[in-house]
């Protein structure tokens, strides 16, 4: 029987992160981690995570600090003055649970499943070099004038008004109360807002290009986006996969009829109606990584 635990990350500074594993009842095939997308408590893909367990993989869930589980641990439910970028998030955070995941098999192949901002972050992870596959869910740059025409209509609102007028009100910004993305430290929506102004997306303080890890990358990614993203249009979807010039890059635009539904969007691939279908996309490359891996365990 497959068992699931949370378990205690150390950011490299020494933040206590929490996750969650997912360890399968027999040998595991690999080891997958799953980072989350802007706002997205690790919770919301505990169905997809088990799923990938009952097929064979340990999984590694978490927060990142100040968002979840992560921010009730340690510092109770407040965000104001809560000091976090999403550098920190990259660096600090996403980069010590690759290793955590890493160290807890270290000999099978390590694979990422990002959803939007998780798959945005790994090219800023130092290490990105121990991912042996990485598949991207609805993953683009924020990049607002490429945005998709819903959320295209109202996102300059957001960054130029709402943002920078709450946040310096309340000390983070209050999304949860404007049911905009979620709430999230200042220091996360002031660097997000600068990243979605710019076309280059990856821009420090000084709207210079921030130093990336894309080129040391080479692993093998598969990208899933849909047409009726709400948020991700399809130049957002290809500007982040051009920053990987030396990985092979797999592009699968997904249209809703394509898998008998009425709707996917930017969140819907990880509803459980679409175990026999999409998810059943991603296994079948998560397998095929695996079996490409010298050291993978044969199932």
């Amino acid at each position: 029987m497959s068992t699931i635990e949370t378990t205690t990350l150390i950011a490299k500074d020494g933040t206590e992160l929490v996750g969650r594993r997912y360890s399968p009842a027999g040998a595991a095939r690999a080891v997958v981690l799953i980072p989350a997308a802007m706002g997205v408590k690790q919770q919301f893909y505990a169905p997809f995570a088990e799923f990938l367990c009952e097929n064979g993989f340990a999984v590694l869930s978490f927060d990142y600090r100040g968002m979840g589980e992560s921010l009730n641990a340690r510092f109770g439910k407040s965000l104001r003055g809560f000091e976090a970028d999403i550098s920190d998030w990259a660096e600090l955070d996403y980069n010590s649970a690759l290793h955590a995941a890493k160290a807890w098999h270290p000999e099978l192949p390590l694979l990422v499943i990002g959803h939007s901002l998780g798959g945005q972050l790994a090219g800023l992870l130092p290490d990105n070099h121990l991912i042996d596959g990485l598949l991207t869910i609805g993953s683009g740059t924020g990049y607002w004038r490429h945005n998709a025409p819903p959320t295209k209509r109202m996102v300059w609102l957001l960054w130029y008004v709402l943002v920078p007028l709450y946040t310096s009100i309340c000390g983070y910004f209050p999304g949860k109360k404007l049911r905009k993305v979620g709430n999230l430290p200042k220091g996360v929506i002031y660097q997000w807002s600068r990243w979605c102004k710019d076309p280059r997306y990856f821009v420090d303080e000084d709207g210079k290009a921030m130093r990336t890890y894309h080129q040391q990358f080479t692993a093998p990614i598969l990208s899933l986006s849909f047409t009726d993203d709400e948020m991700m249009g399809r130049k957002n979807i290809d500007g982040l996969h051009d920053y990987f010039s030396r990985a092979p890059v797999e592009r699968r635009y997904i249209q809703p009829q394509d898998v008998q539904a009425k709707r996917v969007g930017h969140f819907g691939f990880f509803r459980a109606e679409f175990r026999h279908s999409l998810w059943q996309q991603a296994l079948q490359w998560l397998i095929q990584q695996n079996k490409q891996h010298p050291s993978a365990q044969p199932n």
